[in-house]
């Protein structure tokens, strides 16, 4: 099931409870000693940061797969550690990146350190609206692969369970065969044990269907969540040497489509995946190149949010800027009332390919 521990960080006593979540995150992980070590660092550092810096914030962490897909039946999962907030911002973040550039009264890691410890680190800030601070560890065995030259396209999310809870209904995946990429999100219906136990069918299933067309894969995954509650689900494939998107869904599942300065709406049919799968599928098929980016989000995310803008934050990791997404679209006055998972994809920058 989804493992997510959303930890809200007000004050310095919470500053444990994060470290906390984060071991347990690492153990869940089977990660050794050593990166367990790491990821309690990195916990910590941003943990104190939301205090010091941010006047509070929330510490969310993740068991995910990794930003690259790999043609292998089973993913990688890393400890996925997002620090976000509503505070004031940082203005010079390769200052706050530097050696010597420490938190006050803080471990004296400082984020730098942090970003050498993590597999992948990310801070991204805007003065007035808040700053998102992202690592991803793993086990050692897999620190300094790199992304290979063939990963044309790359894929993160972030997921926040209801009322607090450690198991999320929403799930995502993100497989790959040949030159196909899949990226599925899945919202077991309501929340609780019952949906996650749907939506972690969903992901199981789609390990199996990677070579399949978004419309074949919901017809593989409607038999596989048979017999649990149901899920609505959204299928995603880039196929990077046609330079082509389809893209099919049953139920409320958000997908909005950046094209240029635009964004395109891509809609889903109604049912429930596992319950009631329309007779027909429908299959959008649309041109994918290198200004695309593609959100996929529960129904968690309210309705009329504003997709993400900039240069700089479209082409940051994909799950920064689904974190970005998740933080701009929330605010006390619309508080969350169900699990909200958010997915993006999108092409890896050339400096990374």
């Amino acid at each position: 099931m989804p493992l997510v521990w959303d930890v809200p960080v007000h004050d310095s006593t919470r500053v444990r409870d994060a470290r906390v979540a984060a071991e347990r995150a690492a153990a869940a992980a089977g990660l050794d000693a050593d990166r367990t070590a790491a990821v309690s660092l990195v916990a910590t550092e941003l943990a104190t940061n939301l205090v010091k810096h941010a006047r509070g914030g929330q510490l969310l962490v993740e068991l995910v797969p990794a930003p690259f897909p790999a043609d292998t039946p089973a993913p990688v999962l890393l400890v996925q550690i997002a620090a976000i907030d509503h505070g004031p911002g940082i203005g010079d973040v390769p200052a706050a990146l530097s050696d010597g550039f420490s938190t006050a009264r803080s471990l004296g890691a400082g984020l730098g350190t942090c970003r050498r410890v993590a597999d992948d680190f990310t801070l991204h800030s805007a003065p007035g609206r808040g700053t998102v601070a992202l690592a991803r560890i793993g086990a050692a065995a897999a620190r300094g692969a790199g992304p290979a030259a063939t990963h044309e396209l790359r894929a993160g999310g972030v997921n926040v369970p209801f009322g607090g809870a450690e198991t999320s209904g929403d799930a995502w995946a993100w497989v790959r065969s040949g030159e196909r990429a899949t990226l599925m999100l899945a919202d077991g219906l309501g929340h609780g044990p019952q949906a996650a136990r749907a939506s972690t069918a969903a992901v199981e299933a789609v390990h199996g269907c990677a070579h399949l067309t978004p419309a074949e894969c919901l017809r593989q995954l409607d038999t596989a969540l048979r017999g649990t509650r149901g899920a609505a689900v959204a299928v995603a494939q880039v196929d990077s040497g046609a330079g082509l998107l389809r893209f099919a869904g049953i139920g409320n599942i958000g997908a909005r489509l950046r094209e240029g300065d635009t964004w395109r709406h891509l809609l889903s049919r109604p049912g429930i995946v596992g319950v009631h799968r329309p007779g027909t599928l429908r299959e959008e098929r649309l041109p994918w190149a290198a200004d695309r980016t593609l959100v996929l989000h529960s129904d968690g995310l309210p309705s009329r949010w504003t997709p993400p803008a900039g240069t700089e934050l479209l082409s940051a990791d994909p799950a920064v800027v689904a974190a970005v997404s998740l933080r701009d679209a929330g605010s006390a006055a619309r508080p969350v009332r169900d699990d909200t998972a958010v997915a993006v994809l999108a092409p890896t920058p050339r400096d990374r390919g």
